[in-house]
C-alpha cells in the first residue's frame, strides 16, 4: 500500500516544480533461463507439426518425396514357409491322375480309405517310431498346448492307433486300409525331401504273418507306380528278422564298429540305434560297412523261411529286386520284410514299407501282425515331370465358347448351362469383348471348337461352329447343338 500511497502524492503535487517523484524501486531483474538445445528428434517434430500448416498444394509436395515401402518389404514373412509348397493349377492334373490310380488299386485289391486326423499325441510317435528314430529326436513339429501334440510325421501309427481305438481286430481279418493325406517333418528341404509332404498308403493289419501279404503290399505299390507311368523300377528289399534275431545282429554288428574310426555322430549311434548306421549316407562309413556282417546270418530258421517265401512270391510274380543288406528303414517298429522301389535314374526312393508285427501291440493292442507302404507323392510328380509325362493334355477342354455384344454375353451362361448338362467341358472368356482377344485365349487353351454367339445369332437363338484347326465352321440352332457337338467330338 505504501508503494500506492507514494504513486497518489505524486500526482497530486504534479504542479509542484519543487517537489521531485521518488525513485521508483527496481527489483534485480531475475537471469532469463536458457532454452534447452533442441535434439534431431525434436526438431524432426517440430518440422512435422509445421508441415500441418502447409497449404494443401505443400503437403502433397511434401507427401511425394516420402519413402515408400518396396514391394520386397512388404513380401518379406509372407511368403510361403520353408520347405513348404503351394500345388499350382498347372499342377493340379498330376494330382488328380494319382488320386485316381490310388483309388483304382485300392479298389482292385480290397482296401478301404481311412482318414486320420492331423494333430496326435506325440505319444503315438515316441513309443511307435522309437525315441531314438530322427523322426522322433529332430522332426517332429510341437504344438503350443497343454497336451503334448504334434503334426503328424507318417500314418501307420496312426493307423494303428485308430485300429485299436475302434475296435477293428474284432471285424473279419485282416483289415485292408489305404490313405492319401498330407504329412510334416521338420527336415532339412531338399531334392525329394520338403517339410510338408504328401503320402498314399497300403496298409493290412490283422490275420496271420504270412509272407504273401508281405507280397501283395509289394504288388500293390509297384503296380501302382507303372499305372503312373514310370518306368526303369526297381525293388530293394531285406529282412530285419524278429526281434530276437535284431538283439544278436546287434551285438555283432557293435562289435564290428566300435573300433573302427567313426564321426562323434555315427560313434553316438553305437549306443542308441546302431542299425541307423547302416543307412548312413557317409561314405566312408559305406567303405566301412562293405565288410560289416550281416543281418541274413543272424536269422532264425522261421525267419529265414519267412524271407525265403516272400522273394518266392516276387519271382513267381516277375517283380525285379535286389537284396540290400543295409536297408533298415528309419522306424523301430519294423520287423522282417522292409523294402523300398527305385527309379533308375534317381536316388531317392519313391516308395517304402515293411512289416510291422509289433505295433498294434506296442500302442496297448493286442499281437496283431501287420505289414503296408507308403508312397511319396511330391517324388512321384518329380520323376514324371522329369520323364516328360504329361496330364494335362487330357483336361483341356476341347471346346471354347466365344460371345459378341452384350445380348450374347447375356445369354452366355445359359449355352455354358446346357453344355454342362451334356457334360462337354467348356472353356470361356466373358471378361473379354473382343473377337480377337477370346480367339487367341481358345488357341492357349489347346481348344479344338469355337462357339462363336455374336448378335445375329443371340437373335436368331443358334451359335457358329468352328473348327481352330481347318477354320471350317458351320451355324446351327441351339437345340441342334448337343448332337451337332458330339458329332464334332467324336470325329
Amino acid at each position: 500500500m505504501a508503494k500506492k500511497d507514494g504513486k497518489a502524492k505524486a500526482k497530486t503535487s504534479k504542479k509542484s516544480p519543487n517537489i521531485k517523484k521518488p525513485a521508483k524501486a527496481v527489483s534485480p531483474k531475475k537471469p532469463t533461463p536458457k532454452a534447452p538445445a533442441k535434439s534431431k528428434k525434436d526438431l524432426a517434430s517440430t518440422k512435422s507439426a509445421s508441415r500441418i500448416k502447409m497449404p494443401h498444394k505443400a503437403v502433397s509436395e511434401a507427401l511425394k518425396v516420402a519413402p515408400q515401402p518396396s514391394k520386397k518389404s512388404l513380401r518379406q514373412g509372407l511368403e510361403s514357409v520353408k520347405g513348404m509348397h503351394d500345388i499350382l493349377p498347372k499342377d493340379q492334373p498330376y494330382w488328380e491322375k494319382m488320386r485316381d490310380e490310388v483309388r483304382c488299386a485300392a479298389y482292385f485289391y480290397n482296401f478301404s480309405r481311412i482318414d486320420t486326423p492331423i494333430v496326435e499325441h506325440a505319444a503315438l510317435f515316441e513309443r511307435g517310431a522309437g525315441e531314438t528314430s530322427e523322426i522322433v529326436e529332430k522332426q517332429m513339429y510341437f504344438l503350443k498346448t497343454e497336451d503334448k501334440l504334434v503334426l503328424r510325421p507318417e500314418n501307420t501309427a496312426s493307423v494303428a492307433r485308430a485300429y485299436i481305438e475302434h475296435g477293428m481286430s474284432h471285424e473279419p481279418q485282416p483289415v485292408r486300409l489305404y490313405y492319401f493325406a498330407p504329412m510334416f517333418r521338420y527336415e532339412q528341404p531338399q531334392e525329394g525331401r520338403f517339410r510338408s509332404f504328401h503320402q498314399a498308403g497300403f496298409e493290412i493289419l490283422g490275420g496271420e504273418s504270412d509272407p504273401i501279404y508281405d507280397a501283395e503290399i509289394i504288388l500293390t505299390t509297384f503296380r501302382l507306380l507303372e499305372s503312373l507311368k514310370l518306368s526303369n523300377l526297381s525293388i530293394e528289399i531285406n529282412t530285419l528278422g524278429s526281434p530276437f534275431d535284431r538283439a544278436i545282429y546287434r551285438r555283432k554288428l557293435v562289435d564290428f564298429l566300435k573300433n573302427k574310426k567313426l564321426s562323434k555322430e555315427v560313434h553316438a549311434k553305437l549306443d542308441t540305434n546302431p542299425l541307423r548306421i547302416l543307412d548312413s549316407k557317409d561314405e566312408s562309413v559305406k567303405e566301412i560297412l562293405k565288410t560289416a556282417p550281416s543281418i541274413l546270418d543272424s536269422l532264425s530258421a522261421s525267419s529265414s523261411a519267412h524271407f525265403k517265401a516272400v522273394l518266392e512270391y516276387l519271382d513267381t510274380l516277375g517283380l525285379p529286386y535286389t537284396i540290400s543288406n543295409n536297408l533298415v528303414r528309419g522306424l523301430d517298429y519294423y520287423s522282417h520284410t522292409v523294402f523300398e522301389i527305385f527309379s533308375s535314374d534317381f536316388n531317392f526312393a519313391l516308395a517304402a514299407g515293411g512289416r510291422y508285427d509289433g505295433l498294434v501291440e506296442l500302442l496297448g493292442g493286442r499281437k496283431t501282425p501287420a505289414v503296408g507302404s507308403a508312397i511319396g507323392l511330391e517324388r512321384i510328380v518329380h520323376v514324371m515331370k522329369a520323364a516328360g509325362i504329361d496330364f494335362n493334355n487330357k483336361n483341356k477342354p476341347k471346346v471354347f465358347l466365344i460371345h459378341v455384344g452384350d445380348l450374347a454375353k447375356k445369354k452366355s451362361l445359359a449355352l455354358l448351362e446346357t453344355l454342362k448338362n451334356a457334360n462337354i467341358y467348356c472353356k470361356e472368356a466373358l471378361s473379354k469383348d473382343s473377337l480377337k482377344a477370346q480367339l487367341k485365349q481358345a488357341d492357349k487353351e489347346g481348344s479344338h471348337l469355337a462357339l462363336i454367339m455374336g448378335q445375329k445369332e443371340a437373335f436368331e437363338e443358334s451359335v457358329i461352329i468352328r473348327d481352330l484347326e481347318s477354320g471350317i465352321q458351320e451355324t446351327v440352332p441351339i437345340d441342334k447343338l448337343i448332337e451337332k457337338l458330339h458329332h464334332f467330338l467324336k470325329s
